[in-house]
């Protein structure tokens, strides 16, 4: 496989403040919008005349298609230029901002989130691969741990964002906020990075549908099998189609001779593990937070505003200790970190859910948010740049976008298994029937994370890359 690149000055000759910042804002703007809105539904809800499928659609319409659409939208920037498909993306991103901000109807908003998804899943992937080639290779450990920091600030601050522009402003401006943050990105992507393409020059159609639409009834039928029912025939139909299409796109991805996704990839020790502690992290840590988050509104009767400020310990430690991950990487180990960080995470999860009653003080668990806040840190930035490490330099785009993809599709795992304990143990019917149902959800999710601690421990403490083989 022959790598494609344009010829460019050496990536020395800009500054690493102004690279951070043309890919660092719109992974911001991206990750905050992932749940900015959640805060928001009670009172869209009134605005909108909103039903709860309504509310549920809000959110799942974004998450859908940013999950389905990432591998795909890596594999595109490769073929088609990384700078001009992150750019493109924020494009439309920050249009759909505006029609999602001026939707007087719910289906309105619920199809401008669903566009907010598409054009989110071109940026994530690719801000990471645009910064991996920007920067210098001694840089790039401390570059990445930044760039882990500004996205766990963006999943930090989104709920206590949207509790305060709900309460002060009108929930229009959670959307409104993205537009001249979105301009500005796209100034500083247009004047700052340097285009590239990796991989095939050809695409590959064929493996575009299949991964896309494989993806997409997977995703699907895992948000919708805690409501509808596992067993349901329509979320069995998604799942086992889903499962099919991801089965002929591998197969696909074996016969054709320039594959948007080189399945070589896998038989290297540090991605192929790092998968699946990325997997494992994802959805024990974000199938948790989805209900701890909940917790001092249904439990103890605290506006939305207040309780993301009560969870900040956890949420805001990553925007620290992520940029420090990052630095001292090489003197650490990325091994060593990610197994630390999930070690720590999983305690702390722990922790939460032997201390959670329904009178439970603050005071308890703050020390226990935190653990787990320096837990996610110590993870995020070493699980990206072990991904981008292990991997040819010309298969880092298509390899941050697989990881990213994992990720997202952990999320909604996570969420759906976790949501599917809640049920079967509590409910929202009680502060106590809701404590009945979180305790052993979130056990499950400490247990699932302890087990991507133990797979951490097999990855190598540094990456060796194995040079790539003709395809």
């Amino acid at each position: 496989m022959t790598a494609v690149l344009t010829r460019e000055a050496p990536p020395a000759t800009r500054p690493l403040a102004a690279v951070l910042a043309a890919v660092g804002i719109p992974i911001f703007m991206v990750t905050l919008d992932n749940l900015v809105v959640t805060t928001a539904l009670p009172v869209i809800r009134t605005e909108l005349d909103a039903s709860l499928a309504d509310l549920q659609w809000f959110v799942n319409a974004y998450t859908l298609p940013f999950a389905a659409f990432l591998l795909t939208a890596a594999a595109l920037g490769d073929r088609l230029g990384r700078r001009r498909m992150f750019i493109a993306g924020i494009v439309v991103f920050t249009l759909a901002s505006a029609a999602a901000a001026l939707a007087s109807e719910p289906w309105m908003l619920t199809a401008a989130r669903a566009v907010q998804g598409l054009a989110g899943a071109a940026v994530a992937p690719l801000s990471l691969t645009l910064l991996a080639q920007a920067v210098p290779e001694k840089m790039r450990n401390a570059a990445v741990g930044i760039w882990g920091g500004i996205s766990g600030l963006g999943v930090a601050v989104g709920p206590v964002v949207g509790g305060a522009v709900v309460e002060g402003l009108h929930w229009s401006w959670i959307f409104w906020l993205n537009v001249p943050v979105g301009v500005l990105a796209v100034v500083l992507a247009a004047t700052v990075l340097r285009e590239s393409r990796g991989g095939a020059p050809k695409l590959d159609p064929l493996g575009l549908l299949l991964s896309a639409s494989g993806m997409l009834l997977l995703v699907w039928g895992v948000v919708d099998g805690p409501d509808r029912g596992w067993s349901s025939g329509r979320v069995l139909g998604m799942l086992l189609g889903g499962g099919a299409l991801i089965a002929l796109f591998i197969a696909w991805q074996r016969r054709n001779p320039t594959p948007m996704l080189p399945l070589r990839l896998f038989r290297l020790r540090g991605f192929g593990l790092v998968t699946a502690v990325t997997l494992t992290f994802s959805a024990g840590a974000f199938g948790s937070v989805f209900l701890l988050s909940q917790f001092f509104q249904v439990v103890q009767g605290l506006s939305p505003l207040a309780s993301g400020v009560r969870t900040l310990p956890w949420t805001m430690a990553p925007m620290v200790v992520a940029p420090l991950a990052g630095i001292f990487a090489d003197r650490l180990g990325l091994r060593n970190l990610i197994v630390a960080g999930q070690t720590l995470l999983a305690a702390g999860i722990l922790w939460i859910a032997l201390a959670s009653t329904a009178t439970v003080s603050y005071s308890d668990l703050v020390i226990a948010f935190a653990l787990a806040g320096v837990g996610m840190g110590l993870t995020f930035a070493p699980i990206s740049t072990m991904a981008l490490s292990s991997v040819p330099e010309q298969d880092r785009g298509v390899a941050s976008g697989a990881n990213n993809t994992i990720r997202e599709l952990g999320v909604a795992v996570g969420v759906a298994v976790l949501a599917s304990v809640f049920s079967e143990y509590g409910g929202y019917t009680s502060p106590q029937s809701y404590v009945d149902g979180a305790v052993p959800a979130v056990l499950v999710g400490a247990a699932i994370i302890a087990v991507g601690a133990v797979v951490a421990t097999r990855l190598p403490r540094r990456p060796a890359v194995t040079p790539p083989r003709a395809e």
